[in-house]
């Protein structure tokens, strides 16, 4: 009786599944992960915040209070920790000029976070970058992304994070980065590496996570950038870094989290960004065949409503950046790319500093190879 039971059970759920996948209804408002009425959505942003649209005359004073408003759509921060930014090492090697060290560091009252340091032989302090690991759908690794993994971690970790190599073009850039002289910070931002779920790293489960947290008044992303600010701050304090020096990159999210980092935090003297810039007009509409899809990722709540990427972007002026994108890149439209940078070159030139910001656009695909590398080196070595 009971094999019968189990077996009918088993038939009903085979049913569900099938028939669910395929009902659809005649009348419908959603294709394509966008609102049908995605294009009048989009019509009706006009960035009242924006630079060129605030009516401001200072620009000081439009970075307060636009700087803020970021502030506000990111909901509520983390709680610093009490006793400061407290640290544990818990395994150090030696590399090829520098030293490598794992750290457990307290970034919030709630969490610490695990994090890569290198740490150049020599006499410091040296200028110092704060390396902000991919997205890229994969959630098991983070910092090891970035930085080749220390001996301590387990070998599925490091074959991973040698696979993960192909779109760095087989190159650690944050070894690269420390070969040159640079102390490098990478940590694992939430939901990645050693900051993910109890049940294994599972990217559908992202959003839905992303979803609870909001629930509690978190946004998930934003905390990701209020970690990257607590960890620029935290290697600031170091003793081998000279704090008037520092300086922070990544690629595709990592890129992201760099132009964020920099327009919402003073520490930060250069930033570069490498495949990561769009206006919200052509990603989030139906003119290409790919939306955007990041979602809590790079979300925070009616930020659109008030300043597109490039104008929240536009808040590390008059600081160096370095913006590299890809005429190949699937992921960001070139006319999007096009017009994110002639709004940020509008606003550095505005400031007298139009010869701080650099835009470039490859032939080239979403990737971060050993030219994008040596490229963001060099810049960082004529800024910092």
């Amino acid at each position: 009786m009971a094999q019968k039971t189990n077996a009918l059970i088993i038939a009903f759920m085979m049913f569900c599944c099938v028939n669910m996948s395929a009902q659809k209804r005649a009348k419908y408002e959603f294709m394509r992960n966008l609102p049908v009425y995605a294009d009048s959505l989009i019509a009706h942003f006009d960035y009242p915040l924006a630079w060129e649209n605030s009516g401001f005359k200072k620009f000081a004073k439009w970075k307060k209070v636009a700087r803020q408003k970021v502030f506000d759509c990111m909901l509520m921060p983390p709680p610093p920790p009490a006793d400061g930014y407290q640290t544990k090492v818990l395994f150090e090697e030696q590399r090829d000029g520098y030293k490598a060290q794992k750290i457990e560091i307290r970034l919030s009252q709630y969490y610490t976070v695990p994090a890569y340091v290198l740490i150049p032989d020599g006499k410091g302090p040296f200028p110092a970058v704060n390396l902000l690991h991919d997205h890229g759908a994969h959630l098991y690794i983070g910092k090891e992304k970035m930085i080749r993994p220390l001996a301590c971690e387990e070998a599925a970790v490091l074959k991973d994070a040698e696979e993960w190599l192909k779109g760095y073009e087989g190159q650690f850039f944050g070894d690269y980065l420390a070969k040159q002289g640079y102390v490098v910070f990478s940590a694992d931002a939430p939901m990645w590496g050693e900051r993910g779920q109890k049940e294994g790293a599972q990217r559908d489960r992202y959003d839905m996570i992303a979803g609870n947290m909001m629930l509690y008044g978190i946004d998930l992303s934003a905390w990701m950038t209020y970690d990257d600010i607590a960890g620029t701050e935290f290697l600031a304090q170091m003793p081998e870094v000279d704090a008037s020096r520092i300086g922070c990159t990544g690629w595709s999210m990592g890129a992201y989290r760099a132009w964020m980092l920099s327009a919402l935090s003073d520490r930060i003297k250069v930033g570069a960004a490498v495949c990561w810039m769009v206006t919200a007009d052509e990603q989030m509409g139906f003119k290409y065949s790919r939306t955007e899809n990041g979602g809590f990722a790079n979300c925070f709540p009616g930020l659109r409503r008030w300043m597109d990427y490039p104008h929240v972007a536009s808040l590390a002026c008059p600081k160096p950046m370095l913006f590299i994108n890809g005429s190949q890149d699937k992921l960001f439209p070139v006319p999007g790319v096009e017009k994110a940078f002639a709004t940020m070159h509008a606003t550095w030139q505005s400031q007298g500093a139009g010869d701080k910001i650099e835009t470039e656009l490859w032939d080239m695909p979403h990737s971060c190879g050993l030219r994008s590398q040596q490229r963001v080196l060099d810049f960082f070595k004529k800024h910092l």
